[in-house]
Order: structure tokens, then sequence, then C-alpha cells
């Protein structure tokens, strides 16, 4: 459960803001809609080898 605390005085929007940030850093949302549907263990690993590549793409052409 997320609490958020209201200072004396300050403006709703900005207390929206804060609870919107921490709720998409708790990564709730992400961890529903991957619930949503089964993926196999072996999907799940070539998919996180593939994004390494990517990455490691990226931080090989920066470097050049």
């Amino acid at each position: 459960m997320l609490i958020i605390p209201i200072k004396e005085g300050e403006n709703i929007d900005r207390a929206l803001k804060r609870f919107k940030r921490k709720f998409d850093r708790t990564g709730t949302m992400r961890q529903l809609r991957a619930r949503k549907q089964f993926t196999k263990p072996s999907v799940v690993r070539r998919a996180q080898i593939q994004k390494a590549q990517y990455v490691q793409g990226l931080r090989d052409a920066e470097e050049i």
C-alpha cells in the first residue's frame, strides 16, 4: 500500500505526481501485465539475452 504524506498547503497536483512516480517505481502495473499470460521460462531467458546483446551493442558503439 502506497502512502503519500501531503504537506501543509501542498498542491494536490504535486502530490498526485509524487504518487504516480512512486507507483511506477514499484512496478505494480508491469507485474500485473506480465501475469496476465504465461510465458515459458525459455522465452523469458531468450528475451533477456537479446536485450543484453542490444544494450552491449549500444555501449560498444558509444565507445568507438
